[in-house]
């Protein structure tokens, strides 16, 4: 009863008001036009098969406003009756971030000030240049005061002329303003969840995306209750609003606009489904589990890499040298997941939280610090060194020594090393947790720890594929120091990538602390030959002194340099097509959730980056977290609303490819091959 009460008091507030608008105003003013709009064309000479713009620019005479599509409780849309040639048609108007304004508890969606819609017209093709387009429209729409309200009328015409659709540059200027207040499209869809007459939407938004006056505005009536209050929290990468149901809901798609704050907005639709910590996070498990089993299978992949393998082979063998005993094997196999496990949601831990704090931190968000690069490069080459017989050290990592202990310090070495290497399923499944709710994350997170430890794990409760292990024997030795040369290899890999990270001499001393690493272990080593005591000393002092060194090292400060040479530009892009490269052009905004998992977890993996090395493909980067209005443009010649935006432009094509909004390591490494 409460909800018929409000409709019925709703419609008779905006009758009276209407009626009371005629009454008073017409005497007062007769033809009076308190919103004046006048028509512009971004082109007088629109080009056949193109669309031009029209701009409807309006200024409210002082003390009176105008209404966004969604009125809100009291307000009416702008209507539009175009009179075109044939064969022309007009798109919808485009309406910029509104404001509110509360008038007897009835919430407003208006515009106080001047303000444009914009929308697009699209000219046929085929016409000869020089032919007329005479265009009109006649425009109805409700303006008012804090306390009367007139319907208003407005018939506006230009008369264009078929051309190249040449553009002034002062009207691109001030068309690029008016563009400017419009809402970004987010590229995303948000969560909508109506549960016990109240409304959460989940908007998918960066957390270093900084809001300062959060509030959505729906399309249409009927989804909340436009008066009420509205709550703004944070969780993660999400933005959650809550706010009460329309008294009477209306079924159907829901859409709208999240303001920002000082005039910025970002539109977006809304789909139903269950939001963490709502109470229906059931719907949201065949997410989370799809994201689970890719983390599993990219993590049991990760094992055949060459920063992993070695270590879950020595640790196998281990079991084959210590017996077949059931309980032993089954203690090592779970110590070492254990390991593993923990050190993976570790890691997830402290990315979340890197990212609840404000930063875009993707996986193996670590090794962006080009000192745990180095520490790094001192761990793996020493276990490189320790498998080509260099030295002897008692510790679980080096020399697959069995125990609980050991088995877990194994494993917990074996996820820290694997962090630099990836793998197929690990992007997707990664790129899923970044924007799943922290429990869910961290299940994922534990996911890929699993699938690493797998294999071992297998082995420690199947007493088949014990058996199937080889016997001890000489063999063992000589499996090692084959096994040195994978873990060669990552060193001289995360070598490379210090280089990259700190330059010259960055990597020079990363390779300087790596040589007095192997210095003293090799001191060691000829102490353990000799049987001499404490042989552990050259070493410890050698690692403390590494250490030290590595820990100065600093990101190189031509990266700025770099950053700036890749940003994007039309005279950029044909320049480098005109030299016949490969280019790799993406267009990205901070506020664009998906644009940030892709880069995290395709676009910035090293394995990426080598492969752009090796088939020379150059890399630009459109910014459009502004609403620069020249990307804008680029953005929707080719079809597209908004970011993200994956363009490939293969030597000599005409045209670019298009890549899936959705992008995986293995997309990237086959572009110019």
């Amino acid at each position: 009863m409460r909800g018929w009460f409000y409709i019925l008091m709703t419609a008779v507030f905006m009758v009276t008001v209407h009626a009371v608008a005629m009454a008073e105003s017409a005497p007062a003013a007769p033809g009076a036009i308190h919103l004046p709009m006048r028509m512009v064309a971004e082109s007088a000479r629109p080009a056949a098969g193109r669309t031009v713009t029209i701009a409807l620019a309006a200024t409210p005479e002082k003390g009176w406003h105008g209404y966004w599509k969604n009125g809100g409780d009291a307000g009416l849309p702008t209507e539009a009756h175009w009179t075109l040639p044939q064969g022309m048609s007009a798109g919808a108007l485009r309406y910029p971030v509104p404001g509110r304004l509360k008038i007897a508890g009835l919430m407003n969606y208006v515009y106080e000030r001047p303000f444009t819609l914009l929308v697009d017209l699209s000219v046929p093709a085929g016409l000869a240049q020089g032919t007329a387009l005479p265009v009109s429209v006649k425009l109805d729409y409700l303006v008012c005061t804090d306390t009367i309200c007139v319907p208003e009328s407005q018939t506006l015409s230009t008369r264009l002329t078929v051309g190249d659709g040449a553009v002034d540059p002062a009207v691109r200027a001030e068309f690029d303003r008016w563009r400017a207040a419009l809402p970004k499209p987010l590229g995303g869809d948000a969560t909508i969840e109506t549960k016990d007459k109240a409304v959460r939407i989940a908007v998918p938004l960066p957390a270093a995306v900084t809001v300062k006056d959060a509030y959505f505005y729906p399309d249409r009536s009927g989804v909340i209750d436009h008066a009420a209050p509205q709550a703004v929290t944070r969780q993660g990468d999400q933005l959650i609003l809550a706010m009460p149901a329309a008294a009477m809901p209306t079924p159907g798609p829901v859409s709208g606009v999240l303001s920002l704050g000082e005039g910025q907005g970002l539109a977006f639709a809304a789909k139903p489904g269950a939001i963490a910590g709502t109470g229906g996070a059931d719907h949201g498990i065949g997410a989370v589990a799809l994201a689970f089993l890719g983390a599993v299978l990219g993590g049991l992949l990760l094992n055949i890499m060459p920063c992993v393998f070695p270590i879950l082979s020595l640790k196998a063998l281990s079991l084959a040298r210590g017996g077949g005993e059931e309980r032993h094997a089954r203690t090592e196999a779970l110590a070492y997941t254990a390991g593993v496990v923990l050190v993976c949601v570790g890691l997830g831990v402290i990315l979340l939280a890197l990212r609840a704090g404000g930063q875009s931190a993707g996986w193996a968000f670590q090794l962006q610090d080009p000192r745990v690069i180095g520490i790094l490069l001192l761990l793996v080459a020493g276990i490189a060194f320790n498998l080509a017989g260099l030295f002897e050290l008692p510790t679980p990592a080096f020399a697959g020594r069995s125990g609980a202990m050991g088995s877990f310090a194994t494993g917990a070495l074996a996820a820290f090393v694997a962090t630099p290497c990836s793998g197929p399923f690990m992007a997707g499944a990664l790129g899923a947790a970044l924007v799943l709710p922290a429990a869910a994350a961290l299940a994922v997170f534990a996911g890929l720890g699993l699938g690493i430890a797998l294999p071992f794990l297998a082995i420690g409760f199947v007493p088949a594929l014990r058996r199937r292990l080889p016997r001890p024997g000489m063999w063992m030795v000589r499996l090692r120091h084959i096994l040195s040369v994978p873990m060669f290899l990552t060193a001289l890999a995360l070598a490379w990538i210090l280089g990259q990270e700190a330059g010259v001499p960055g990597m020079t001393l990363g390779l300087a602390a790596a040589l007095l690493t192997a210095l003293g272990l090799w001191w060691t080593g000829l102490r353990q030959h000799g049987g001499k005591g404490r042989a552990g000393w050259p070493a410890i002092v050698a690692l403390v002194l590494a250490v030290a060194l590595v820990v100065t090292v600093k990101p190189a400060t031509a990266v700025a340099a770099k950053t700036a040479d890749t940003a994007f530009t039309e005279a950029r892009l044909e320049s480098l097509r005109a030299r016949g490269q490969p280019v790799f052009a993406y267009f990205t905004a901070d506020w664009c959730l998906s644009c940030k998992v892709n880069e995290a977890a395709a676009i910035e993996r090293g394995s990426v980056r080598d492969a752009f090395a090796r088939h020379k493909v150059a890399v630009l980067v459109g910014d459009w977290t502004d609403g620069d209005p020249v990307l804008g443009r680029f953005i929707e010649r080719h079809n597209r609303a908004g970011v993200p935006l994956y363009l490939y432009y293969a030597p000599g094509a005409k045209t670019p490819q298009v890549l899936p909004q959705v992008l995986t390591p293995s997309i990237l490494e086959r572009l110019g091959a």
